[in-house]
């Protein structure tokens, strides 16, 4: 163990005085473009350091997928506050969060209608700040952007029920970002797998935990799940009028969904949730994986990890064609003991059979950190980087932040947005920051956007067909930028 910290203290301060921007162009130096791809590549060195022509640029850039958002954080706190209005719902001014009519709202004891916070009203201001990370720095928030982020599930929660709508504004604004391909991390069963599992209690012989739920009618989770998602999709047709001539771009974005497995309840709810999600991904081509979700550093979640991680590899050896994604190492020192950060990011990967890991900011802090970043590129494990949710959960950003890391060891990442509507982000701005923070060139973007469709959980027809269309697209993107102005 001690000779172990004395490699990872070196490989600290190899990383540190490396800039991370010679890092970038070591894996991939500019050189190596030609033709349209140099021109591209020059005219992005021009403009790097002009804020209103790189953010432009990389708007206009085919970005291919984002592989890790979930739908409920995607939806700006605007649009949540608008349906809750339509809803009749009422508005708890003391904690800014949601509530039945029932009681009827009440101004006088603090429950205004929701539909009272009009745009340019105080309330109104107050509500999007309190539903999102909007001016949380100005607000003095006591304990954190942490606990402020996840906060604010609960408060829009009442509204998010309007799944549809909630997919027409996320490809609406995938397609105007030149994004085509998404998976979309939401609670395919609706909570109904989590039920079963309490119903059916706990029991620590996982075959026979999974027998009990099958033979007591478990196909019936996945039967709802495939109706829910259904309904969702015939309203989202129906708001971008994608069966008509007027069809709104976002109608050629491809969605598929990662199910939401919530991995700080008690055992049986999370076991009966993992086997709904590799259920219905091995019968539903729309859903293509499963990850765990809720904060990595909740007392739950850290308790049975190892246990969550057990139940992963005896289900992933029952349904070996479904991929697994995992929310692993999404911690900073000083969140959770350091036990915790020693082997999240690995045992994900041996033990939970993770082919891809979202965040994997606490690798530096994982035993023998060279030997994991080494296995993670021969496996080829794809890390989904989200550097504004990681700035904003965790305070790691630039010279703090992995992302170097990664590239300098070969380890295929891909940038992506985790949770844009509360973070008041979008994959554009996340690019400005692998960019102004990472010093990340455009030899190195172009890659990670390959990366976001070859690392993508779709069929292979369906990869195959996005990939085709994002180099057509990219051709054509960096042919223009030969006729840009310098």
């Amino acid at each position: 163990m001690r000779r172990f910290r004395h490699v990872c203290a070196a490989c600290l301060v190899a990383v540190a005085v490396v800039p991370v921007a010679a890092i970038a162009r070591r894996v991939t130096p500019i050189a190596q473009a030609e033709g349209p791809e140099a021109a591209a590549a020059q005219r992005f060195k021009a403009i790097r350091d002009d804020r209103v022509r790189l953010e432009r640029f990389l708007r206009e850039m085919p970005k291919g997928g984002d592989l890790h958002v979930h739908l409920s954080g995607a939806v700006y706190a605007e649009s949540y506050l608008r349906w809750a209005s339509d809803a009749g719902l009422c508005l708890v001014t003391a904690t800014m969060a949601l509530a039945p009519p029932q009681p009827p709202c009440d101004v006088g004891a603090g429950r205004p209608p929701a539909s009272t916070a009009t745009e340019g009203s105080p309330l109104y201001d107050q509500v999007i700040d309190a539903w999102s990370m909007r001016n949380w720095r100005d607000r003095n928030v006591a304990r954190g952007g942490r606990d402020h982020f996840f906060a604010t599930f609960a408060r829009f929660n009442l509204a998010t029920g309007r799944v549809g709508d909630m997919l027409a504004e996320v490809v609406s604004r995938a397609a105007a970002e030149h994004v085509a391909y998404i998976e979309l991390m939401l609670a395919t069963d609706g909570g109904a797998a989590g039920m079963r599992g309490t119903a059916a209690g706990w029991n620590a012989d996982y075959r026979r935990m999974r027998d009990q739920l099958i033979k007591n009618g478990f196909s019936a989770v996945r039967a709802e799940a495939r109706s829910r998602l259904d309904q969702a999709e015939a309203r989202e047709r129906e708001v971008l009028h994608c069966s008509a001539s007027d069809a709104a771009p976002g109608c050629g974005v491809t969605v598929r969904y990662v199910s939401q497995v919530y991995r700080a309840g008690a055992p049986e709810q999370v076991f009966a949730q993992m086997l709904a999600a590799f259920e219905l991904a091995a019968a539903d081509p729309r859903v293509v994986s499963l990850n765990l979700v809720a904060p990595e550093d909740d007392p739950i979640a850290i308790r049975d990890f190892s246990q969550h991680m057990r139940m992963l590899e005896f289900l992933h050896a029952r349904y070996p064609g479904v991929p697994i994604t995992l929310h692993a190492g999404e911690l900073a020192p000083g969140m959770a003991p350091p036990s915790a950060l020693r082997s999240h990011i690995r045992d994900s990967v041996r033990i939970g059979h993770a082919r891809r890991i979202g965040h994997g900011v606490d690798v530096m802090q994982e035993q023998n950190p060279p030997a994991l970043l080494r296995e993670l590129a021969s496996r080829h494990v794809l890390v989904e980087i989200a550097l504004s949710s990681n700035d904003l959960i965790l305070g790691i950003s630039g010279k703090a932040h992995p992302l170097a890391t990664y590239l300098r060891y070969g380890v295929p990442v891909a940038i992506a947005t985790d949770d844009p509507g509360v973070a008041r982000s979008s994959h554009t701005q996340e690019f400005v920051r692998a960019v102004e923070d990472q010093g990340l060139d455009y030899v190195t973007i172009k890659r990670l956007v390959r990366n976001s469709l070859e690392y993508a959980f779709a069929d292979q027809t369906t990869r195959r067909r996005l990939q085709a269309q994002l180099e057509n697209e990219l051709t054509a993107f960096e042919r223009q930028q030969q006729n840009h102005e310098p």
